[in-house]
């Protein structure tokens, strides 16, 4: 399909008016952030995840491609923070904004480190208690 009949269907008009504004949109400022520089001179620069939904149609009811067309489009957007980059003395480091929701295999590898050191230290109680 070449380009001049392509732009007399209001359909593709239609759909190319709405992606041109979810491609606006999806600018990386958006995902990345602007830097944000403390005075300490700490800077934080913000992540977030975009969910991007899409939809349209439309039809030509009538033999003249001028008349009787019906049609709609739309998009939404979805931004959630994630975390944040923070630059400090050359070190950088991820600060997540929320903790990801667990189900109790991730509780228990996560409580894992604390259970092994509390039954260290219960070891090394009765072993005193045996030495003396």
């Amino acid at each position: 399909m070449d380009n001049t009949t392509e732009k007399k269907n209001p359909l593709t008009e239609l759909m190319r008016s709405t992606m041109d504004k979810v491609h606006a949109m999806a600018d990386t400022n958006t995902i990345v952030g602007q830097p944000i520089i403390t005075p300490d001179g700490v800077t934080l620069i913000p992540i977030s995840k975009i969910s991007f939904g899409f939809g349209g149609g439309g039809g030509d009811y009538g033999k003249n491609a001028n008349t009787n067309f019906g049609g709609g489009a739309g998009a939404g957007v979805k931004i959630d923070p994630v975390a944040f980059l923070v630059i400090k003395d050359g070190t950088t480091r991820m600060l997540p904004v929320a903790a990801a929701p667990m189900n109790t295999v991730d509780r228990i590898v996560d409580m894992a480190p604390e259970i092994v050191e509390k039954v260290e230290k219960i070891i090394d109680k009765k072993k005193e208690k045996e030495t003396l």
